[in-house]
C-alpha cells in the first residue's frame, strides 16, 4: 500500500480533481466546517496525503498537523509551515488528549484495522473534541448509482493510465468494497469512545462525512451552522 501511494504522489491532486470533477475541494471544506471547532484549534489530519485537508484547516484558522505513512506523499505536500510526520494511523506519535480534533479524508477504506485507528483518534482527542471523517459513498438513486459505477469502474482506470498509474486507479475505485457499512462504522466509532455521531451524505451520496464528539467533555456551544446545500443528513 505504501509503495502504491508513493507511486501516485506526483499526480495525486490532479487525479482527485479529475475523478471527483472538482467536487472534492468543497467536500473537504465541509469536512473541516463539520468539526464546529472555534479557531485556532489543534487538528490532526490523519492520512493527510499531499495536504489538501491541512490547507483547508489552515484557511479556517486552525493549527494543523499532518500525518501519513507515505514519504513521497509528504514530500509532495504543499502546506507551508504545517508540521508533517511520517507515521501509521494505528500508532499516532501524538500525546494523549493533546488535540482538539481529527480529520481524515478518503482513507478509511485503505486501513486494515479501523477499530485500532478509531481508538487512536479517541486517545489523542481531548474530551469534548471532535472528529470529522470524509469518505466516498455509493449513491442509492438507480440512475445516479449506475453512472457512478460506470465512471469509477470504467473511466477512472483509463484516466489513471493517461495521467498516473493504471493499476493503482483500478484498485482505488474498487476499494470502496472494503469500506464497512455505515452501521458498522458508527458502532466502531462509538465503541472507541465517541458520542453524538452524525452521518451526512454529500451530493446525493457521492461522498459522506461522519462526525462525532469525544466523550467526557462539556457539550460544544451552539454555533451558526454552515450552509450544507447538497447534503442529505442520514
Amino acid at each position: 500500500m505504501r509503495s502504491m501511494f508513493d507511486a501516485i504522489a506526483a499526480r495525486y491532486d490532479l487525479m482527485n480533481r479529475l475523478i471527483s470533477l472538482g467536487l472534492d475541494r468543497s467536500w473537504r471544506r465541509r469536512a473541516v466546517a463539520a468539526l464546529e471547532l472555534a479557531p485556532p484549534s489543534v487538528v490532526i489530519d490523519v492520512a493527510c496525503g499531499t495536504g489538501d485537508l491541512c490547507r483547508e484547516l489552515t484557511s479556517a484558522g486552525h493549527l494543523a498537523v499532518g500525518i501519513d505513512f507515505s514519504p513521497k506523499m509528504l514530500a509532495t505536500a504543499r502546506v507551508g509551515a504545517v508540521p508533517l510526520v511520517q507515521a501509521d494511523a494505528s500508532l499516532l506519535p501524538v500525546a494523549s488528549a493533546s488535540a482538539d480534533g481529527v480529520v481524515c479524508g478518503f482513507a478509511l477504506r485503505n486501513l486494515t484495522d479501523l477499530a485500532t485507528v478509531f481508538a487512536e483518534m479517541a486517545r489523542v482527542v481531548r474530551p469534548g473534541g471532535r472528529i470529522s471523517l470524509l469518505e466516498i459513498d455509493a449513491p442509492r438513486a438507480r440512475l445516479l448509482g449506475l453512472g457512478h459505477r460506470l465512471w469509477f469502474r470504467r473511466v477512472v482506470p483509463h484516466l489513471g493510465a493517461l495521467f498516473s498509474d493504471q493499476a493503482a486507479y483500478r484498485y482505488l475505485p474498487r476499494s470502496v468494497a472494503y469500506l464497512p457499512p455505515p452501521t458498522e462504522i458508527a458502532a466502531l466509532v462509538t465503541e472507541a469512545g465517541f458520542t453524538g455521531l452524525r452521518r451526512r451524505q454529500l451530493h446525493r451520496g457521492l461522498a459522506q462525512i461522519v462526525v462525532a464528539t469525544r466523550a467526557g467533555g462539556r457539550p460544544l456551544s451552539s454555533r451558526p451552522r454552515p450552509d450544507r446545500s447538497g447534503e442529505n443528513p442520514t
